[in-house]
């Protein structure tokens, strides 16, 4: 096993989870590296994990849900990555508020979902994960993840369609 070329090409999805738990880009980008770490101290136990993803997702999950607890579930409002913008240049500015409002008004319903919730919908429609790799990831059944996935994008659902109601 390569340190180099099997575990840092997680540290993307890693962090995007962590983030997604931490609600914060400083403490998912510690997460990131604390998890890194564990996994470079257990590198000679890892030729025997069968999904090294799902291990590193994992741990960090616990990483991430151990580092919240101890901030007493303190809630910080998620900030969108740099990177993860589209371009914005182009358009009027009514267009680029509306799209910046929306953006904002998502990820802070997503926020408002709890910590499995937010997790799965992650895995699921953000990372392409399947239903068992999630389930492998959060040690539940894949069923458990169906009917919490579709409790997750129903809320969100809702959510946006009582948004859209108070502008008709």
């Amino acid at each position: 096993m390569d340190f180099k070329h099997d575990i840092l090409p997680l540290k993307n999805i890693i962090f995007r989870t962590a983030l997604r738990i931490a609600l914060n880009r400083e403490e998912a980008e510690d997460i990131v590296q604390d998890t890194l770490m564990k996994l470079w101290e257990r590198r000679n136990e890892l030729e025997k994990v069968e999904n090294l993803e799902a291990f590193a997702l994992t741990m960090a999950r616990n990483l991430a849900i151990d580092r919240k607890e101890k901030m007493d579930n303190q809630h910080v409002s998620f900030d969108d990555e740099e990177h993860d913008r589209p371009d914005e240049g182009t358009g009027n500015a009514d267009n680029t508020l509306m799209r910046t409002e929306t953006r904002s008004f998502i990820a802070d319903t997503i926020n408002t979902l709890p910590e499995k919730q937010r997790t799965i919908l992650q895995l699921r429609d953000i990372e392409g994960k399947t239903y068992r790799e999630i389930a492998e990831v959060l040690s539940i059944s894949e069923s458990d993840v169906k009917v919490t996935l579709f409790r997750a994008r129903n809320e969100l659902k809702e959510k946006i369609l009582q948004k859209k109601s108070l502008f008709l």
